[in-house]
């Protein structure tokens, strides 16, 4: 907005005092500080000693009164005007004009707005300002958490004394109505006036320029509401067009003086629920949302600069992302304006994970609830007008009163009904409802059975498809959210008053049950929740990117635990291989997510690292929202877009001359799909097209999934295990995806009768090695203790909060694995070719098999296949090593081989390796005594 007066920009030196103990103001001041910033930044107060191992670490945290004053010049001629003083985002603060205590303002969300009017005289006064980042009405979620922005203490943003005339307008709103091409414009006048209102319109980013004609009102009540036509002309706002316009409002008084003039900055647009999608200006959209907790590395606090925020939506929209929903929290002003001009629709959520509650029930905290409607009421006002801005959420994984949740809804949706509103994201878990006035619903399962997403914590079992499926392309999960046949879920407790204990935060907690007895199915769109959560290993070189008041002392500490391991040298290979592994977890979770016909959207979590609940690192970007090196964005926008195309088909490994079925269908939410579609297919090795093929489709109207055609491909005979990728692609667009395959000989041998085989140390086993033998041992995984068991995916958030949420709830820990690391120019690889990360040859074998543990070994035995372990445990994990013992040699792997031999790619692996054994190739460099192998095999 644009103010008719003036504004003093309150920007630059401020004295400063920090009163940690919360004592009050003793003069003098014994510092400063630039202001708008915070005391972390600007490195005052005592230096931080601590090293966090869960999130990073403030360097210079302050928590307490921060007392900020400075003078401030009044020229006469503003004396007497209306003055408020505007702080765009702080803490809970108190400001005083001399030695006059003006009031308060506890808002998380919204700025801080102070009348002045009045206390203002001719010439330099004290402005004081008193910032407390301690005792909130509510613990404010992301807004205050030391996982995300931290609790940091200051004023940022915009900074300023605004001065209006006699007479103005307050709080304008524009409500649009996309089908009479018109806004409502609805304001306060303060004041008294009779006069007239002159508003007009011009577009702002458009290609095509339109300027709409001035209109003029009648000024007669204090309650201003009128109807401005936009013309057909008028351009509407969505993800594909984001049009903006600029509105300008002037209020002049009945002799012509002008009173007040503002500009504000508008979209047409209406984005609703209709049935089981989202529309934009009627059209169907898809949500292809990400978490965001306002995590920004060099600073601590959210940016308020629109530069800041355009490169921050910008990069996440190369990634094919449409939607951000804000866990307990709300961006600044800047976001949603970066929002508008790049077309992200935007979701806030009150700062709360928590429980609502009636009055009669125990600890009921009437404050903390009121506080947290108002914080709602707060953000609907100041960010209200902003076209992105399309739905609301009341917090997050809520509990309790659901009718007092759903009034809260009601009273919202009343008040505004721009946007949708959600109860909550992921509300009562595993016993979730729709209620009355919800818009949407966003959560993971509909009941214990019914999963919406690809994975889950195992304190939260059942696991996902993407956990425990053998890898294939035909999951959806249209069956359940509208289930053929529905069953009361076999949920733990579902009686009324008894209480089940779930997974709250970062730890557990007994929650009460409703009495909800019945399977249902949802009649709104379905988003489903925080998808993913896929976990890396860490990078270390990134610890030097933290050179604000942020510092990686997790990562610090990480490394010294993996060099104390003896695996140092590792850790880049360990960051690698577990981050290609998680890229194809995504790529089958989000596939899986676009196949859902009746799915409405998802929300990644997340497209960047969480810093903190212990350093999940499940993003493709690090937290500075930088590239990993992991996937380039075009290549994710394969299976994360407007428009992707998929195959379904039920196994990436086939055998030779076998016939590969597969099902090509699209999933496609662009403006304007064209009247038919070209398809082209091949099946290609290497840079040979060994099969191809084209298929033209007519594509109905306003269709968004068309099944396109189906595959019968001849697989040709192959003498050697071969990856080959299926690659499909639209004709003259950027649509297309790849498909990597693996092809068998058709008839591959398993015979150990020619080679020493065990499944256990034995005595005889020994005295073969000492004798000069060759020997593969395979103990049995079910036999062994000091091994960690087989598992493909990897780790889900990070191991070390959702293990301590487990033995606390006591239920089984997570495996805490992140995929293998391959030598895969191994001479035992001759006839079982691998990448050196995991690749789905490796399910079933992986599945099928522990990795022993070898702390305490040399570092110079390194396995051939090595799994990776977590960094809190950093155990060194043999799935496949080698070692002489005696005068022979032993080949090691834990791998139920009558399991493994029942699928191709499990029989390829064994005769690789007997293969290997009956070779010169056979020949371990390291010793190890039988001492140490029966310490190692248990």
């Amino acid at each position: 907005m644009i103010f008719l007066l003036t504004n003093i920009n309150l920007a630059g030196e401020w004295k400063l005092q920090l009163d940690g103990r919360k004592e009050g103001l003793s003069l003098p001041f014994i510092d400063s500080m630039d202001l708008p910033g915070t005391t972390s930044h600007a490195r005052k107060g005592p230096k931080n000693v601590s090293a966090l191992v869960e999130s990073l670490t403030d360097e210079y945290l302050f928590e307490g009164y921060a007392w900020f004053s400075r003078e401030i010049d009044i020229p006469m001629e503003l004396v007497e005007k209306n003055c408020f003083l505007y702080l765009e985002r702080t803490r809970m603060t108190r400001v005083w004009i001399n030695d006059v205590q003006i009031g308060s303002s506890h808002s998380l969300n919204a700025p801080h707005l102070y009348d002045l009017t009045g206390h203002l005289s001719c010439g330099s006064q004290t402005l004081t300002i008193c910032v407390n980042n301690t005792d909130y009405p509510t613990k404010g979620g992301h807004m205050t958490s030391p996982d995300t922005q931290t609790n940091w203490n200051g004023i940022t943003g915009r900074m300023e004394l605004q001065f209006f005339s006699e007479s103005y307008l307050s709080g304008i709103q524009i409500y649009p109505n996309i089908s009479a091409r018109s806004i409502e414009v609805i304001a306060d006048m303060m004041g008294e006036v009779k006069g007239k209102l002159f508003v007009s319109a011009s577009s702002l980013n458009s290609a095509n320029k339109h300027d709409v004609a001035e209109q003029v009102y009648d000024m007669l009540d204090s309650k201003v509401s009128i109807t401005y036509d936009m013309g057909p002309a008028a351009m509407l706002w969505s993800e594909a067009e984001p049009n903006l316009y600029q509105l300008k409002v002037v209020l002049q008084g009945e002799s012509g003086e002008v009173l007040d003039r503002q500009e504000i900055t508008f979209g047409l647009r209406e984005f609703k629920a209709e049935g089981d999608k989202f529309t934009i200006n009627e059209e169907k959209t898809f949500l292809r949302g990400k978490h965001d907790g306002l995590i920004f590395p060099l600073t601590g606090f959210a940016p308020t600069d629109l530069e800041d925020w355009i490169s921050v939506l910008s990069i996440a929209k190369s990634y094919g992302i449409n939607h951000y929903r804000f866990h307990t929290c709300c961006p600044p002003e800047a976001a949603f304006t970066a929002a508008d001009m790049l077309g992200i629709y935007m979701e806030p959520e009150l700062p709360f994970w928590g429980t609502i509650t009636e009055a009669s029930d125990e600890g009921h905290n009437p404050a903390e609830q009121e506080y947290l409607i108002q914080e709602g009421y707060a953000i609907l006002k100041a960010f209200g007008n902003h076209p992105s801005f399309v739905m609301m959420s009341l917090g997050n994984e809520l509990w309790g009163s659901r009718s007092t949740i759903d009034a809260i809804l009601k009273a919202y949706k009343s008040f505004d009904n721009r946007r949708l509103y959600t109860q909550g994201s992921n509300n009562h878990q595993f016993i979730p409802e729709i209620l009355e006035h919800d818009d949407f619903f966003c959560g993971v399962r509909f009941s214990k059975e019914r999963l919406i997403r690809g994975s889950y914590a195992m304190c939260d079992a059942p696991l996902g498809n993407v956990q425990t499926l053998v890898p294939n392309t035909l999951w959806d999960y249209d069956e359940m959210i509208s289930p053929a046949n529905l069953e009361v879920s076999n949920i733990e407790s579902n009686e009324a008053g008894d209480t089940i204990q779930i997974q709250y935060g970062t730890e557990a907690k007994d929650v009460k049950v409703d009495d909800i007895k019945e399977e249902w199915i949802p009649e709104i769109p379905v988003i489903s929740h925080e998808i993913g959560q896929y976990a890396t290993f860490p990078n270390f070189d990134e610890i030097q990117k933290y050179t604000g008041s942020l510092k990686a002392k997790n990562f610090e500490i990480f490394r010294e635990r993996l060099e104390e391991k003896g695996m140092g040298h590792l850790a880049a290979k360990f960051f690698e291989c577990s981050g290609q592994l998680a890229v194809a977890c995504y790529k089958e979770e989000l596939e899986a997510a676009f196949r859902s016909k009746k799915l409405a959207g998802f929300q990644l979590l997340d497209l960047q690292d969480f810093s903190g609940q212990g350093t999940a690192l499940v993003g493709m970007l690090d937290a500075f929202m930088d590239s990993k090196g992991l996937i380039e964005p075009d290549e994710w926008r394969t299976f994360c877009n407007d428009a992707v195309l998929m195959a379904r088909f039920s196994s990436y490994n086939c055998v030779a001359e076998e016939q590969f079925h597969a099902h090509v269908e699209l999933s496609w939410f662009r403006n304007d799909p064209p009247e038919q579609l070209d398809l082209k297919w091949e099946l290609a090795y290497e840079s040979e097209v060994w099969s191809d093929g084209s298929v033209t489709v007519t594509v109905p109207s306003k269709s968004n999934y068309l099944d396109l055609c189906d595959l019968n491909i001849s697989l040709p005979r192959v003498n050697k295990m071969c990856k080959v990728n299926l690659n499909l692609s639209i004709v003259g667009t950027d649509v297309r995806k790849t498909y990597p395959l693996w092809i068998y000989p058709k008839q591959v041998d398993v015979d150990f009768s020619d080679i020493h085989h065990f499944d256990s140390l034995t005595s005889q086993a020994l005295s073969l090695l000492e004798a000069g033998e060759n020997v593969l041992l395979m103990p049995k995984p079910e036999h062994l203790s000091n091994a960690i068991e087989g598992y493909y995916c990897t780790d889900f958030w990070c191991y070390p909060m959702f293990r301590s949420i487990s033995e606390s709830m006591n239920r089984p820990v997570p495996v805490g694995t992140m995929g293998l690391v391959i030598a895969k120019d191994h001479p035992v690889f001759a006839n079982f070719p691998s990448d050196e990360f995991s690749t789905y040859p490796w399910w079933n074998i992986v599945s099928n098999a522990k990795s022993i543990i070898m702390d305490g070994v040399s570092k110079d035995w390194s396995p051939i296949v090595q799994s990776i372990d977590n960094f809190e445990r950093n155990h060194k994990l043999g799935l496949l090593f080698e070692c002489r013992v005696g005068k022979g040699k032993l080949l090691i792997s834990a791998i139920d081989a009558e399991k493994v031999c029942e699928v191709p790619e499990g029989r390829q692996f064994l005769s690789s390796i007997i293969t290997y054994m009956k070779s010169n190739d056979f020949n371990p460099q390291y010793v190890c005594d039988p001492a140490e192998l029966l310490q190692l095999i248990r």
